[in-house]
């Protein structure tokens, strides 16, 4: 083969292999350009649904957005409305109160008037019997008259003092016999004024005793407090046995019970619902009763307290809890477990003093009120339940009695009675012992000595026993025995005018006569 025919065929391979080659390129491009569309055609369905899911979220959102607010706003009127039902039980309260005391201003009008029907037939009476005593000294006169040799002005002087003498007596028996009636009707009326100064005197002193305070961070708390449609407020109420006050005060809850130990359980129990932030009613359930056993043992470690404070031991356990409980119980503003404490105190002095034994009053008197822990669960006073507890808790007859004597229910049947009485009465008469300030205590005292010395005939007069007795020393020339009865009334009537005082203040009037001679 020569060189040409060799030129020849390389250059029909270029050819071949050149023709070839494009045509490979021309299916490559095409096959791109056709993968291109391809994903092209991808992308866009891609993005057409991305933006279709997008306005599905965004219609999802907004729906929830709508519900929240809705919520939210059914909530704030749930709210309001839950203050307007608040608003209007308070309302209706007051007008009960108010309803009740327009009936009790109404009986003691009827009391009132029957009063006045008395004393107009009384005074019917007494103006009759005038009149009787008249006719008696007239015919008395004309008979003596007639049956002496006495002068007509001689007469009339004897028939005067013999009348002046008996209407004397009569009127000191009338005074007596008005006396007895007046006790005998006073039990009723007197039931009728404990009433009223009760309902009158209930919020200015009964409030101090009976409700707890508990702070509250905001209303949005009281809010959960009170709970939809009330039902944490109730399941509150029910368990604790207390009644919860949620008013407009900002910041405060009332909680209010007659009975210290649920009112303190209650505040407790309160206080934690509000740390925890939790309220509901199986969460109020639970803290109630741990509040309850932790009062428990408060109660027991409280009397434990009250007996190594006035060292003594021995008690029994139901006495130690009871001893407790009355750290949650006052009287006259007084508590009576410092009451107690000391009493027991003062009386181991005066029994140490006496040569008595000091550990025996001292136990009498610590355990003389331990009925005021039980007496608004029983029937009875004080005293009596007091015995009866500590007769079945074992303690010793002579403490028994000196706890059921100490009110003179019973009588007295050793010293130590008389000695726990004695000492009861220096604790609870003591001047700031009770709800009255030194100030006011000294000012009443100053009072009604000023009352009894302002009357004609009286000497000098002494308050004691903290102002619960008047005692008046009046001269004999002026004051005869028969008017000391009277001038004694007239005395007692003006005190109780004049003056404002627990209880009742005894007047005794001494009248004597004293003839001093000296042996020279």
């Amino acid at each position: 083969m020569d060189l040409g025919q060799i030129a020849l065929g390389a250059v029909g391979g270029l050819t071949a292999g050149f023709l070839g080659g494009r045509y490979l390129y021309q299916r490559f491009v095409t096959g791109q350009e056709a993968g291109a569309r391809t994903s092209a055609d991808e992308i866009v369905k891609k993005a057409q649904e991305e933006s279709q899911r997008l306005i599905k979220e965004a219609e999802v959102t907004a729906r929830g957005e709508v519900v929240t607010r809705r919520e939210a706003f059914e909530k704030e009127a749930e709210h309001a409305r839950s203050e307007i039902r608040s608003t209007e039980r308070r309302i209706s309260k007051k007008e009960e109160t108010l309803l009740r005391r327009d009936d009790e201003i109404g009986r003691r009008d009827a009391n009132l008037a029957k009063q006045e029907r008395r004393l107009a037939d009384r005074q019917k009476s007494l103006s009759d019997r005038d009149a009787e005593l008249d006719e008696r000294e007239k015919q008395v006169a004309e008979k003596l008259l007639e049956v002496s040799e006495l002068t007509r002005e001689e007469a009339e002087q004897r028939i005067l003092a013999a009348l002046e003498e008996e209407l004397a007596i009569e009127k000191s028996k009338l005074i007596r016999r008005r006396l007895e009636e007046a006790q005998d009707e006073a039990e009723t009326e007197a039931r009728a004024i404990v009433l009223t100064a009760i309902q009158r005197m209930g919020t200015t002193h009964m409030s101090e005793a009976t409700v707890s305070t508990v702070d509250v961070p905001n209303d949005e708390m009281k809010g959960r407090i009170i709970g939809r449609e009330g039902r944490n407020i109730r399941a509150f109420e029910k368990a604790t046995g207390v009644d919860v006050i949620v008013d407009d005060t900002p910041g405060v809850i009332v909680v209010s019970a007659f009975d210290g130990v649920r009112r303190e359980i209650a505040r407790r129990t309160m206080v934690q619902l509000i740390q925890d932030g939790r309220v509901h009613p199986t969460r109020i359930e639970e803290v109630v009763a741990k509040q309850k056993k932790e009062m428990d043992q408060h109660i027991r470690e409280t009397g434990k307290k009250a007996m190594a404070d006035v060292g003594l031991h021995g008690l029994h356990g139901k006495l130690i809890d009871l001893l407790g409980r009355l750290k949650f119980r006052t009287s006259y503003g007084q508590n009576v477990l410092d009451h107690l404490i000391e009493t027991s105190h003062v009386c181991g002095a005066i029994a140490a003093e006496m040569k008595l034994d000091i550990k025996l009053a001292k136990r009498a008197a610590l355990l003389h009120d331990i009925g005021k822990a039980i007496d608004h669960e029983m029937e009875g006073g004080h005293p009596a339940l007091g015995a009866d507890v500590a007769r079945r808790c074992g303690e010793k007859k002579v403490i028994v009695n000196a706890i059921a004597a100490h009110h003179d229910d019973v009588p007295k049947e050793s010293i130590y009675a008389v000695l726990v009485q004695v000492c009861d009465a220096l604790s609870a008469g003591r001047p700031g012992a009770r709800r009255e300030s030194f100030d006011r205590y000294i000012e009443r005292l100053q009072r009604l000595e000023d009352v009894a010395s302002a009357f004609p005939g009286v000497e000098r007069v002494f308050a004691i026993q903290a102002g619960r007795e008047v005692r008046v020393i009046v001269n004999n020339a002026k004051i005869s025995d028969k008017l000391a009865m009277r001038v004694a009334r007239d005395i007692a009537q003006e005190i109780e005018r004049e003056l404002t005082y627990p209880g009742e203040v005894k007047v005794t009037l001494v009248r004597e006569t004293r003839v001093v001679e000296y042996a020279r």
